[in-house]
């Protein structure tokens, strides 16, 4: 085979910190822990953050176009014909490109990428056991449209219109599209390589799985974040109105979170076994050492820590995902620690097998740090969300700039000394210096992305300067608490 086949694994809200192998002991992954041992992990792997509430429509346009966050088309929700995609680039090597699972960037681009696949569903997120999908289309139109009332619990009669052709009736989704992608591995009888995406609806909220998988957990077993907190640490506006937020109540309580983390594990858990599946197809058909199996999370997700449940913020818990590369030229058993963005994936993937990288990708190839472990493309990171926050983070330090109407706060993490982000020290003797670099990096970055010249870049960018104008005027923002006093906070809890 000149080119080895590709399976891309894309699950949903899963966030860094939950497979076994990468140092959590309270979560079961035996499937992700083997596929890690047989490729690379990537710890340090990162998403930007999101010009939307739904992250993951910018997150999955950005991978699968490879380009960075302010050079999408709007927030993601269609990747126009002049940005390649990932899918259109090796079909137009040779491959045979099929897809199961969501798609969230748009049926046009889906269509130009995918040249076959079955039980694919164009949305965000949707009941586990009742998801409305579509068979494949060789002429790329997918027009069906249904009603639908997600509120009927409620007695409402507001009605929304979902693409879709079949709905199999309690199926769960992760069960429905990894068996699908298995039985596309086991009839395969095709010359050319697959390049298979495979991209589940799980871990996602509603977080509702077999009974077997959520009788695995008890929230007596699980160990509260160190950074959870009843309220939110810093409200810029999105806790108290996003959907994210709402799924638990204020304040929140230790004993509703734990329950929450278990639901979560125990979606992992479930797309773990069913992955195993998909591994297992492979393996049978002689297939394993000849793929190269991405797996990785669209975004991550707060639950309990810093007081918010959601995505929609630039903490690590929110922006650190996983990512396992296994199979031709990657170290077996390995790890890197280099920083990489998702949006890196596409040119990588090019890399190892052999194709040319479209000019309107602006990912980096990491294929040299596959064989060189000291290899160094990304010494730092740029984050935003929204017209609210922008940061940047290096290798120790990581810097957090609020700006809103009524929110003009600065944060400076020592993530060494406090991976769990709960210390400010912005504004501490003997940080200054660090504060000031890492600003002149945001302002680099603001200029190297044209963040400035897109929508919420523009809004955001405004308010910074006129904040500092009011600084220079003797107006500073409200001092936060000194690092006494946060200690002292933090050892009541």
């Amino acid at each position: 085979m000149s080119h080895p086949n590709v399976l891309f694994i894309l699950t949903d809200d899963q966030r860094y910190g939950t497979i076994g192998a990468l140092g959590n002991p309270e979560i079961r992954t035996p499937n992700l822990d083997r596929l890690a041992a047989r490729g690379t992990a990537f710890t340090r792997a990162y998403i930007p953050g999101g010009t939307t509430g739904a992250v993951c429509m910018p997150s999955r346009a950005m991978l699968n176009s490879g380009r960075s966050l302010f050079h999408l088309c709007g927030n993601g929700e269609e990747i126009p014909a002049n940005h390649t995609t990932m899918a259109e680039q090796f079909r137009a090597a040779g491959y045979h490109t099929w897809a199961t699972g969501k798609w969230h960037n748009g049926p046009a681009a889906f269509a130009r990428g995918f040249a076959g696949g079955e039980n694919i569903f164009f949305g965000g997120m949707w009941d586990h056991w009742n998801v409305p999908v579509n068979h494949f289309h060789p002429d790329g139109r997918y027009e069906q449209m249904i009603p639908f009332n997600p509120d009927f619990s409620s007695g409402s009669k507001a009605t929304v219109e979902v693409r879709a052709e079949l709905i199999h009736a309690g199926v769960h989704s992760t069960e429905l599209f990894c068996s699908t992608a298995a039985d596309f591995i086991r009839t395969y009888d095709r010359d050319e390589p697959f390049f298979l995406y495979l991209s589940t609806l799980a871990p996602h909220d509603p977080r509702t799985v077999p009974a077997r998988f959520r009788d695995m957990y008890r929230p007596a077993d699980i160990t509260l974040p160190p950074n959870f907190a009843e309220m939110p640490v810093v409200n810029c506006g999105w806790s108290n109105r996003g959907r994210d937020e709402v799924v638990e109540e204020y304040p929140r309580r230790p004993e509703a979170i734990r329950q929450h983390i278990c639901d979560y594990y125990a979606m992992i858990s479930h797309i773990d076994e069913q992955v195993g599946h998909v591994l297992d197809a492979l393996e049978a058909r002689g297939m394993l050492d000849d793929t190269v199996i991405v797996f990785c999370g669209d975004n991550g997700l707060a639950i309990g820590q810093h007081g918010l449940m959601g995505k929609q913020n630039i903490y690590e818990h929110s922006v650190h995902v996983p990512l396992l590369l296994a199979g031709p030229g990657v170290p077996v058993g390995e790890v890197r620690e280099q920083f990489i963005y998702l949006f890196d994936l596409f040119p990588t993937l090019c890399g190892l097998c052999g194709l040319d990288i479209p000019a309107s990708v602006d990912g980096l190839d990491f294929t040299p740090v596959l064989a060189d472990p000291a290899c160094v493309l990304r010494p730092d990171l740029y984050f935003a969300f929204q017209a609210r926050i922008r940061g940047v983070r290096d290798e120790r330090y990581k810097l957090i700039e609020y700006r809103t109407e009524n929110l003009k706060l600065t944060q400076l993490f020592d993530l060494e000394a406090d991976p769990w982000e709960r210390l400010n020290f912005f504004d501490i003797a003997a940080y200054e210096a660090i504060t000031a670099r890492l600003r002149e990096r945001l302002c680099a970055y603001r200029d190297a992305w044209d963040d400035a010249a897109s929508k919420y870049g523009a809004q955001y960018w405004q308010a910074y300067r006129q904040y500092d104008e009011a600084v220079v005027h003797g107006v500073d923002q409200p001092k936060g608490k000194t690092l006494a006093r946060q200690l002292a906070s933090l050892g009541k809890k």
